[in-house]
C-alpha cells in the first residue's frame, strides 16, 4: 500500500482472533497505512476519517451507518492482496457481505465454449468475485470440462492451490442465489457425474444454529469461556440500556438473573424505551415495539439476548429471522397451508419447523395427501416420491424463509425455490436469509402521518433529527402544543405502563408524558456527512422561477462539456489518468494491434472539436428466426464448430434455441420421433429441412425458409400423417388437443417419465407418475382430474390412461390402477406409449385396440 501511496483511515474490527489482529496492525503499519486506534471490545467505531473498515463479518454494530457513509468494509486478506498487487485492491471483491457469495473467488476459465464463459464471468463478476485469464498462484477456480484442459495441466504441474471444477457449479449457484459446496462438482471424478441420481445424498450438520433455531426461550445460557462457578462476566453488554419488555411473561427470579449477568457486564436495566439501547420484547407490537424499531435502537427477542449472553458477541437480530419478535397469527395466507419437511436433520430441522410455525401455517411430521407443500433438501426421498404423485408442491427452504423474511407468500413459480442441485444437500444453506428490514418497516412501524401531512417516527428518530434540522418549524397554538402526542402505532399492547417512564414498572404522571410546549427555532444543523469546508448547508427553497430558468440556461451550456466527459469515460484509461495519451493527440494509433480497417458493423464519429471519437459497434438486432434442431448430425461431438456455426447463423438473424415453446421454425432431416420435434408440433412451427442450415452456413446469407420445407414421404407414409396437415391441426388446437385429460405414467417407462411428461403438457394435459400408492388415483380426480377442468372442455371424461412397458415392474401395477379407477366410476385404460407418441405426432386423438395392453 506504500507504494500506492498513504492511506488514511484503516480500521480493524477487533474480534477474538487476537494473533491475526496484531499480524494485520503490524503490516498496516508497515506498508504506510494509518491504523485509527480500534474500539473497545464491543464499543462504536468513530468513522471520522475512515477510509475503510477491516471485518471478517459485516455483522458489527457500525455495519450500516459505515455503509451509509460510503466507507467500504473489507476482509482481512484484502490488505494482503493490496500488497501484493501494490495498489488498492476492488473493495466489491474482498467484501464480507454474504449477498456477494463469490466474493474472494479468483476464477479462470479453461476450453469452454464462449457464450458458457462469458456467462460465467458475468456471473462471477456480478457476485463480488473475478476474472484472470491467464493461470497463477492468485486463480482460487479453474472452470473446465476434463483435467485435459491445458490450463488444468499447468495448474497440476504448478500444484497450485486451486481448485479444478466444473462450471455446473457456478449454474446451480447462481440459480439458487447461494453459494454451497464445491465437492461434488470437483475434477477429474466428480460427484455429480459418477453418482446416479437415487443415490443417497449425506446430510449436512449445522451446529452454528444453535440457540438460533426457535422464537422460545430455552434455559438461561452460560457465557463462552465462563467458569460453572463464580461470577460470570459480560462484555457484551458494556454501556448499553437494556429493556425488556412485558409481553416476555418471565419471572421475577429469571429476570433478577438477567438484569445481574447485565450490570455486572457493565449495562444497565432500565424501563423507559427512549433511554434504551436494546428493547426485548416477544411480539411485533405495541407502542414501545414501534418507537424503539422507528429510533433504530437494536431490537430482539429472548432467544437473540440469550445468544449475546452465550457468546459474548453482538450479533444484529436481523441476522437470524427467529431472532427478531415474532407475529401473533403468523404470516397473512399461511394459516392454510399444511407443510412437512424431508432431508433436513438435526439443528437446521428444527430451525424450520420452528421457523414454520412462526410464520403460522400447520405442521406435520409425516406428510398425507392433504398437505399442500413438502419442503426437502434434496430430492432423494419417499417423501418426494409421494409428493410427486399426490402432486403436493415439493419446494426448496428458501421459500419458507423469504416468504417469512419478507412478509409477503413468495411464487411457488419461481425456479429458485424449486431447484436441486445433484449430490448437494440443501442444509449446508440453511439459515443465511436475513430479516428484510424496509418489509418489516413497512409492515409492523410505518411512518404514521400526522395532521399536517408531515411523518412522526417517534421522538428519538436518527433519521427524524437528520432530516428534519433544516425544515422551519411552524408556529402552533397553545391549545394544540401543550396536548401530549398521540400514541405511534396506537397500541400499547396492553401493559398499562407509560413508555416515558425509567422506571420498571411504575406509571409516569401526565406531566412527564407532555412534549414541549413548542419548537424553538435555531439556525439549520448541518448535515451529518456535510462536504468538507463547506460551514454551512443553503436551506431548500420552495420556489423560485428565476433561478430555475437560470440552472436549465447553464446546464443547456454545459451540456456539450457533460457529453465530452461522458464519452471519455468510456475509453480505456478513461478521464482519471492524464486524459488522451500523447500518440492519440499527434495521430498516432496508441494500439498496434488495432485494425487500420473499418468494420462493417461500426461507425465513426467526431465530437465538437474535430476529433475522431471511440467507435461504437451497433448493437445486434433481435432474431427474426427461431429454429429448433432435431435430429441434426453435423455438430455431434464437435463442440467448437457447433459454438462457431450457431454464431454465424445468429449474425444472420436465426437463433439457434433449445425452447420448443419459442421456436418458429423446426428443422430436421426426416420425420423423428424424438422428445423436442413432438414437443415441437404443438405449437405450429414451420417445419424445414436442416438443409436450410447447411446452405445459409456455405452462402452466409440468409435463405429463404420456404424453399426448404421437409419433404419426407416415406416417414409420412409410414406414420400416416402429413406434415400440413399437422401444423394446420396445431394452429387450430393451439396447444388444446389433451386439455381435460390426466394421464398416468409408470416410473419405468422407456424414455423416462419426464419426456412424456413435457409431451402431454406441451399439448395441454396433465402427465402424473404412478406407482400404486394408495389413493393416488383419488386424490388427482379431487386435485385436478375434474375440478379443476369444470370451466374447460372435457377431455375424455369417461376413460383414465395408464401409459406402461411390459416389464414386471410395471405390470404389476396394472390390477391395482384398473381396481381404483373403477371404484371412483371410470373405466381404466393401459396403454402402450406408442398412443401418447402418435396423438402428438398427428395432432389429433384417435383409438386403435393395439394401444391397449392387457396380460
Amino acid at each position: 500500500m506504500a507504494a500506492a501511496g498513504a492511506t488514511e483511515g484503516k480500521a480493524a474490527e477487533n474480534s477474538s482472533n487476537a494473533p491475526l489482529f496484531v499480524q494485520l496492525s503490524r503490516v498496516l503499519d508497515e506498508n504506510g497505512a494509518i491504523q485509527h486506534s480500534p474500539p473497545s471490545t464491543h464499543g462504536k467505531i468513530s468513522l471520522a476519517g475512515l477510509t475503510h473498515i477491516i471485518s471478517a463479518t459485516i455483522d458489527f454494530q457500525d455495519y450500516e451507518a459505515a455503509a451509509d457513509a460510503l466507507i467500504p468494509v473489507v476482509k482481512p486478506d484484502w490488505v494482503e492482496a493490496s500488497i501484493t498487487k501494490k495498489r488498492l485492491a476492488n473493495p466489491r471483491s474482498h467484501s464480507p457481505d454474504p449477498r456477494l457469495f463469490f466474493s474472494g473467488l479468483v476464477v479462470c476459465c479453461a476450453d469452454l465454449p464462449s457464450g458458457d464463459k462469458d456467462a460465467i464471468i458475468g456471473g462471477v463478476l456480478a457476485m463480488g468475485g473475478l476474472h484472470s485469464s491467464a493461470v497463477s498462484k492468485l486463480v482460487t477456480h479453474i472452470v473446465a470440462l476434463t483435467v485435459d484442459a491445458e490450463k488444468c495441466q499447468t495448474a497440476l504441474a504448478k500444484t497450485l492451490n486451486c481448485k479444478l471444477v466444473l462450471p455446473h457449479w457456478f449454474d446451480d449457484c447462481l440459480k439458487l442465489g447461494k453459494r454451497i459446496d464445491e465437492g461434488p462438482y470437483i475434477l477429474p471424478n466428480p460427484e455429480v457425474l459418477r453418482k446416479r441420481p437415487e443415490d443417497g445424498i449425506p446430510d449436512a450438520a449445522r451446529p452454528d444454529l444453535q440457540g438460533a433455531s426457535s422464537a422460545q426461550p430455552g434455559r438461561l445460557p452460560t457465557p463462552v469461556g465462563s467458569p460453572s462457578s463464580g461470577r460470570r462476566q459480560l462484555s457484551v453488554f458494556q454501556g448499553k440500556r437494556v429493556m425488556l419488555s412485558t409481553d416476555l411473561e418471565i419471572g421475577s427470579h429469571l429476570r433478577g438473573t438477567i438484569e445481574d449477568l447485565i450490570g455486572n457486564g457493565g449495562g444497565s436495566m432500565t424501563g423507559s424505551v427512549y433511554k434504551a439501547d436494546i428493547f426485548v420484547c416477544q411480539y411485533r407490537e405495541g407502542e414501545e415495539y414501534q418507537v424503539a424499531s422507528r429510533a433504530g435502537k437494536d431490537v430482539g427477542n429472548l432467544p437473540w439476548l440469550y445468544h449475546l449472553i452465550t457468546h459474548n458477541t453482538w450479533t444484529s437480530p436481523f441476522r437470524r429471522l427467529l431472532h427478531y419478535p415474532v407475529v401473533r397469527g403468523g404470516l397473512p395466507g399461511f394459516k392454510e397451508f399444511r407443510i412437512s419437511l424431508s432431508n433436513y436433520n438435526g439443528e437446521a430441522r428444527i430451525y424450520l419447523e420452528n421457523l414454520a410455525k412462526a410464520a403460522g401455517c400447520e405442521f406435520t411430521k409425516t406428510m398425507k395427501m392433504d398437505n399442500t407443500h413438502l419442503i426437502t433438501a434434496h430430492t432423494v426421498s419417499e417423501k418426494c416420491d409421494a409428493a410427486k404423485e399426490w402432486n403436493i408442491n415439493m419446494i426448496n427452504h428458501l421459500w419458507l424463509e423469504e416468504s417469512y423474511a419478507k412478509w409477503q407468500i413468495q411464487s411457488l413459480a419461481n425456479p429458485r425455490y424449486t431447484h436441486f442441485p445433484p449430490r448437494t444437500n440443501l442444509s449446508e444453506v440453511v439459515g443465511q436469509t436475513p430479516v428484510d428490514k424496509q418489509a418489516v418497516e413497512r409492515n409492523f412501524f410505518p411512518k404514521a402521518p400526522n395532521t399536517d401531512g408531515e411523518t412522526i417516527e417517534g421522538p428519538l428518530s436518527k433519521t427524524m433529527q437528520r432530516k428534519d434540522q433544516n425544515i422551519i418549524p411552524v408556529k402552533v397554538s397553545n391549545s394544540s402544543a401543550a396536548q401530549p402526542s398521540s400514541s405511534v402505532g396506537g397500541q400499547d399492547g396492553g401493559h398499562g405502563r407509560s413508555i416515558y417512564s425509567d422506571a420498571p414498572t411504575p406509571r409516569a404522571s401526565k406531566q412527564d408524558r407532555r412534549h414541549s410546549e413548542g419548537v424553538a427555532l435555531r439556525t439549520p444543523a448541518t448535515h451529518r456527512f456535510a462536504a468538507d469546508g463547506k460551514e454551512n448547508d443553503t436551506p431548500s427553497t420552495t420556489g423560485s422561477r428565476g433561478a430555475k430558468e437560470r440552472a436549465v440556461a447553464k446546464l443547456h451550456d454545459l451540456a456539450p462539456d457533460i457529453a465530452l466527459y461522458e464519452k471519455e469515460k468510456k475509453r480505456v484509461g478513461g478521464v482519471i489518468f492524464g486524459g488522451r495519451r500523447t500518440s492519440e493527440e499527434n495521430g498516432q494509433d496508441a494500439s498496434p494491434k488495432r485494425s487500420l480497417s473499418r468494420d462493417e458493423d461500426s461507425e465513426d464519429f467526431m465530437d465538437g472539436e474535430g476529433r475522431e471519437a471511440k467507435r461504437v459497434k451497433k448493437a445486434k438486432g433481435p432474431p427474426s428466426m427461431r429454429l429448433l434442431l432435431s435430429g441434426y448430425q453435423n455438430w455431434v461431438g464437435d463442440l467448437k464448430r457447433e459454438n462457431e456455426e450457431k454464431q454465424r447463423l445468429r449474425d444472420l438473424g436465426i437463433l439457434i434455441t433449445q425452447d420448443p415453446a419459442n421456436c418458429t421454425h423446426l428443422a430436421s432431416p426426416r420425420i423423428v420421433r424424438t422428445q423436442k420435434f413432438i414437443c415441437a408440433l404443438a405449437h405450429a412451427p414451420i417445419v424445414i429441412s436442416t438443409d436450410f442450415v447447411d446452405a445459409c452456413l456455405a452462402k452466409n446469407e440468409r435463405l429463404r425458409a420456404d424453399d426448404f420445407m421437409l419433404k419426407d414421404v416415406e416417414g409420412e407414409k409410414r406414420q400416416g400423417i402429413k406434415i400440413a396437415e399437422v401444423t394446420n391441426r396445431a394452429k387450430f388446437n393451439r396447444r388444446r388437443l389433451l386439455r381435460g385429460y390426466s394421464i398416468y405414467c409408470t416410473e419405468h417407462i422407456k424414455g423416462g417419465f419426464d419426456t412424456y411428461k413435457s409431451i402431454v403438457e406441451a399439448n395441454g394435459g396433465r402427465c402424473l407418475l404412478y406407482r400404486a400408492r394408495a389413493g393416488s388415483v383419488a386424490s388427482s380426480r379431487a386435485g385436478g382430474l375434474d375440478s379443476a377442468n369444470e370451466d374447460e372442455e372435457s377431455g375424455d371424461p369417461e376413460y383414465m390412461y395408464l401409459v406402461s412397458g411390459d416389464i414386471p415392474e410395471e405390470t404389476r401395477l396394472w390390477p391395482k390402477f384398473r381396481q381404483m379407477v373403477q371404484s371412483i366410476g371410470k373405466i381404466p385404460r393401459v396403454v402402450k406409449a406408442d398412443w401418447v407418441l402418435d396423438l402428438a405426432l398427428s395432432q389429433q386423438v384417435h383409438w386403435l385396440d393395439v394401444y391397449e395392453m392387457t396380460i
